[in-house]
């Protein structure tokens, strides 16, 4: 029997962010100063042409959309019915075809294991009561070869104060209660998840943003958010 791997406040609270995810300037506006970056990260180390591509908890769709435009054959799921909603109107606006679907990461991989050349899985694990779980469904989806593509909050003071106290508290620029200090995973936490999946890491990026310009970029410094790239041995 399947299970969900899923937290239905979590759920509700990200469906009241759908009816504005596109605006660069409302709730969602650190996911698209993100973006750009984390789609780089993607391109840089996939060949996205022609390339089928899952991006597992894909909320309203603003990755989804880059890798799609990018060439990549995209398969979007979350379990939010209202962001996925969102989601598929927007592409009436791109003109930009993704296969938006309902679907938990285990459903996906079930339905179509070993079938993707990436999977992408940004700023999810942290919200889910069963993080092993779902490593091991993404790597599941991968062909062999593939790559995961994750990036998440490391559990440091510094994580705390930007994401938390400065994000939620004291700018306000996401809404109280999006994250939670206990399940942020440090690197070397999620490294350990990747390998008993059987994946090969090999990268971990820090990622830098500056809320006030509106900046985002790579670095080595990985206290607060991170991305990572592994493998899937041939």
């Amino acid at each position: 029997m399947i299970t969900d791997n899923v937290s239905h406040d979590e759920i509700a609270r990200f469906g009241k962010l759908a009816s504005r995810w596109w605006d660069p300037d409302g709730e969602s506006r650190p996911l698209h100063d993100l973006n750009p970056v984390r789609a780089g990260y993607v391109a840089d180390r996939v060949d996205l042409r022609g390339a089928k591509v899952a991006d597992v908890g894909c909320g309203g769709g603003l990755l989804s959309e880059s890798l799609a435009r990018a060439g990549a054959q995209v398969t979007g799921i979350d379990l939010g019915d209202k962001v996925i909603a969102t989601a598929k109107l927007h592409l009436h606006e791109s003109e930009l075809v993704v296969d938006y679907r309902v679907q938990s990461s285990a459903q996906l991989a079930a339905a179509e294991p070993a079938a993707f050349d990436a999977v992408c899985c940004m700023e999810m694990i942290e919200h889910v009561p069963d993080p092993a779980a779902l490593v091991n469904d993404l790597a599941a989806m991968l062909k062999p070869g593939g790559r995961l593509f994750m990036s998440t909050l490391n559990r440091t003071p510094a994580a705390f104060g930007a994401a938390i106290l400065g994000a939620e508290y004291i700018t306000r620029m996401l809404p109280r209660g999006t994250h939670h200090y206990a399940q942020f995973l440090k690197p070397s936490e999620l490294g350990r998840l990747l390998r008993h999946a059987g994946l090969e890491l090999e990268d971990v990026s820090g990622l830098g943003y500056n809320p006030l310009t509106r900046k985002a970029w790579l670095s080595r410094i990985t206290a607060v958010n991170y991305l990572l790239c592994a493998r899937k041995p041939a």
